[in-house]
C-alpha cells in the first residue's frame, strides 16, 4: 500500500499489553501475570471506535512494551496478546490502515497475514536480523526507529558525541540495508526516549527538520513521553497539553505522521498547522 502524505497523519496508539508506560493494562485484564496476561477484545474495538470517530488515520497496535526497563513477553504471548484484537479491528474496520508494533519478524509476518498494512519496528531492525528480509518478502510499508541499547538497559546513561550525527548516520546505514533488500517504502522515526537523555530529546526536537534530507516521512512519537513529564516535573498522566506542543514543534519540524494516546487533540493540532501554512504561503 502507498500512504498519501498531502497532509500529516495521526497514528493511534492501541496497547494490548499490562505494563506500557501510560496506557498498560487498560484493554485487559492486570489481575495475572505479565506472561498469562490478555487482551479484551471488546474493550480494545471500543477504543479503536473512538479513534475513527475522532478521525485517526492509522491505528498501532502493539502487545509488547517497550518502555525503559521493561522486560518482554515470549513471542508466542506476544501473539496470543495481538492476534483476537487484530482479527476483530480489521473485520469491523475493513478500510482502516492498521500499523503493528513489533520488532519480532515472525509477528511482523503473522500480522501481515492477518490484515496488517504497516510493521513499526522500534529497533530499526536491530533486534531480530530477519526483520529487513521478512519485510521485503511482505512488501509492506516499514517504520524504522533509532533506538540505543535494548529496552531494559538503553536509559542507562545513553551517550553521543552528536546525538543529530549519528541517528542521521544510523538512517544512512539501516536505509542501504533495506534498499539492499528492495525495501524503498520506510518512514523515519528519531525514537524520543528510545535511549536519550532529556538533553537528547530536545536536540532532536529541535532539529527535527534535518532528517527530511533523507526524502522520507518522518514519525513523531512523543505523546506522554518521560522527556515531557520530567521536564515539567509532573506524570505521564499530566502531559496532554505538553504532548499538545512537542506535537506542533514536531509538525513544524517536518513530522507526516503524529503517533498519539489522543486522537482528536492531535487532528486539531494538525488543523491549526496547516491553516497557518496556508496564509503563510499566501503571504510570500
Amino acid at each position: 500500500m502507498k500512504l498519501d502524505f498531502s497532509t500529516p497523519k495521526v497514528m493511534g496508539i492501541l496497547n494490548l499489553t499490562p505494563d506500557s508506560f501510560y496506557d498498560g493494562g487498560r484493554y485487559g485484564t492486570t489481575e495475572v501475570g505479565v506472561e498469562a496476561w490478555r487482551a479484551d477484545v471488546n474493550l480494545a474495538l471500543r477504543q479503536v471506535a473512538l479513534m475513527v470517530e475522532q478521525g485517526v488515520d492509522i491505528v498501532d497496535i502493539g502487545s509488547v512494551s517497550t518502555r525503559p526497563g521493561s522486560v518482554p513477553p515470549a513471542t508466542e504471548n506476544e501473539w496470543t496478546r495481538m492476534a483476537d484484537v487484530l482479527a476483530a479491528v480489521r473485520l469491523t474496520f475493513p478500510s482502516l490502515t492498521i500499523s503493528v508494533d513489533t520488532y519480532r519478524a515472525e509477528i511482523a509476518r503473522r500480522a501481515v497475514g492477518e490484515g496488517a498494512d504497516i510493521i513499526n519496528d522500534v529497533a530499526g531492525g536491530t533486534m531480530d536480523a530477519e526483520m529487513f528480509a521478512t519485510v521485503a518478502s511482505l512488501g509492506c510499508p516499514y517504520i524504522l526507529t533509532h533506538i540505543k541499547g535494548m529496552p531494559n538497559n538503553m536509559q542507562q546513561q545513553p551517550f553521543y558525541n552528536d546525538v543529530v550525527s549519528e541517528v542521521s548516520d544510523f538512517f544512512a546505514q539501516r536505509l542501504v540495508a533495506l534498499s539492499a533488500f528492495g525495501v524503498k517504502d520506510v518512514i523515519l522515526d528519531v525514537g524520543f526516549g528510545m535511549g536519550k537523555t532529556l538533553e537528547h530529546n530536545y536536540t532532536l526536537l529541535a532539529r527535527h527538520r534535518e532528517f527530511t534530507k533523507f526524502g522520507k516521512p518522518l514519525l513523531a512519537g512523543i505523546s506522554h513521553k518521560s522527556m515531557l513529564w520530567r521536564l515539567l516535573g509532573t506524570t505521564p498522566a499530566d502531559t496532554l497539553n505538553a504532548t499538545t506542543a512537542a506535537n506542533m514543534l514536531a509538525l513544524t519540524g517536518g513530522a507526516q505522521i503524529l503517533r498519539v494516546h489522543e486522537v482528536r487533540e492531535a487532528k486539531e493540532a494538525i488543523a491549526v498547522f496547516l491553516m497557518a501554512n496556508k496564509f503563510a504561503l499566501l503571504s510570500t
